[in-house]
């Protein structure tokens, strides 16, 4: 059911932004009167779940088919509207356009007055880049009613007074579990996202911590961003937080020796452990071997044994970091919300934009994720905010990866109508085509590439 809940998001969100990614072609091809021969959400090989078209004047449905009735012909200024069964894409088959719908044998008759290559440059721009642009303005428009819906709910860094917890490339730079941040250079990060978003995209000289009372200056190597990227654990950082049971998990060792929801767990093999994730260690350190806890029960003092099973995992959910921490929430009238999405959309982007960079380093290039990789963002229980949040990111990811000078992608095409507007030379629908096939089968070639490493890494986690 877990599973469910995360494939079921990762479809919705991934539905949402490919309606509003055609629908942007759609919306320019049609303001410049270019037929659009069809309209599909999810691709439809071998058979579509349902297709309408209006047919001169009526609206005509079939569902389950191979191909569209013939009678549809009748009528080609109309769309074909339709659902297929493939959940990994869509696309708007526009009129006179060598896309992959169509190559350029298909058009070897005269261009005609309702066709894409018929219409002038700027026009074809416009009805290219309308994905792109409806994406982008759909992440603004979701954090817009994010923020005026929910407000903003974050924890200050100095609210953090157990400390951070640090990765192993992060404590080979310097830090140690349970440094307080101070300061990132010369400013103050707004809390752990943005001091993390500093550290892996910025170029940032040194970080100021408290540490036992005393301002330690640590200094960041130009490439610890890749390092955290090569180490592929995410975040480099995260709070830490008192070791406090929500709740167990049935038949694992955690209830079986005994703890309860409630437990303060102190100490282990009667070493004191500051944080929840010191536990996680001991417990993964050691499998299949006992360990004797000291847990808190209300006022009482009592020690359990515990021995973790043989992937070094007791079956214990903690208390949320949360309920440790004191977070703020700032909320926003409709109108102060759209600056504050505007800022978020902008921000994120050029987040992305420059983390993209890593893509293209050794480390970077083994840490790309597919669909799987894509779907962990999503809970295993439904959160609207979440779910929300992941597709307004989702969006702002599309737009930028769509627009990347690529044949086959609406980058491609743009690069192409770019250089006819300086050149005035059109290149030709055979050059298109071929083009196209190429980047295609290079598309084809990363999918298959980021889907295999998900696979890669789901038998060796």
């Amino acid at each position: 059911m877990e599973i469910t809940t995360q494939i079921i998001g990762l479809i919705a969100s991934l539905g949402i932004l490919v309606f509003i990614h055609e629908l942007g072609h759609f919306v320019f091809a049609r303001l410049f009167k270019t037929r659009v021969e069809k309209f599909y959400l999810f691709f439809n090989i071998g058979f579509s779940i349902v297709r309408m078209k209006k047919v001169n004047g009526k609206k005509e449905f079939s569902f389950f088919s191979k191909n569209a009735p013939e009678s549809w012909k009748e009528d080609p200024e109309t769309t074909e509207w339709g659902i297929g069964w493939l959940p990994l894409g869509g696309y708007c088959s526009i009129a006179g356009m060598v896309d992959e719908t169509k190559s350029a044998d298909q058009l070897s008759e005269e261009p005609q007055p309702w066709e894409f290559r018929s219409k002038k440059s700027w026009q074809r721009f416009l009805i290219i880049i309308g994905g792109v642009l409806f994406n982008f303005i759909s992440a603004i428009l979701i954090y817009i009613l994010m923020f005026y819906h929910w407000g903003e709910t974050y924890i200050p860094l100095d609210n953090a007074k157990y400390g951070y917890q640090f990765t192993e490339v992060a404590q080979k730079v310097g830090f140690k579990n349970g440094d307080q941040i101070l300061l990132v250079d010369e400013s103050k990060p707004f809390d752990l996202a943005d001091f993390s978003k500093q550290l892996l995209i910025d170029d940032v000289k040194n970080v100021t911590v408290l540490r036992n009372g005393e301002k330690v200056e640590i200094a960041i190597p130009k490439d610890f961003g890749k390092q955290v990227v090569g180490e592929g654990k995410g975040l480099f950082c995260t709070y830490q937080f008192p070791f406090v049971v929500a709740q167990l998990i049935d038949d694992m060792p955690a209830k079986k020796g005994g703890l309860m929801p409630h437990d303060s767990v102190i100490s282990v093999n009667g070493v004191e452990q500051l944080s929840y994730y010191n536990y996680v260690d001991s417990f993964k350190q050691n499998p299949q071997k006992q360990l004797v806890l000291g847990v808190m029960r209300g006022d009482q003092f009592v020690e359990l044994t515990v021995t973790p099973n043989e992937e070094g995992m007791v079956g214990v959910y903690p208390v949320s970091p949360a309920q440790f921490l004191q977070s703020e929430t700032t909320y926003y009238t409709f109108w102060k919300s759209i600056p504050r999405g505007l800022s978020q959309g902008f921000k994120n982007l050029s987040m992305y934009v420059k983390q993209f960079k890593l893509v293209f380093t050794k480390e970077g290039a083994t840490q790309i994720g597919g669909f799987g990789a894509i779907g962990k963002l999503f809970p295993k229980t439904w959160d609207w905010y979440i779910f929300w949040n992941n597709t307004a990111l989702l969006a702002i990811i599309l737009a930028f990866m769509n627009i990347l000078p690529i044949p086959a992608l609406d980058g491609g095409y743009i690069l192409f109508i770019l250089i006819e507007m300086v050149t005035g030379r059109k290149p030709s629908d055979k050059f298109l085509g071929y083009a196209n096939t190429v980047g295609f089968i290079l598309l084809i070639a990363l999918l298959l590439y980021a889907n295999g490493l998900d696979i890669i890494r789901g038998f060796f986690k």
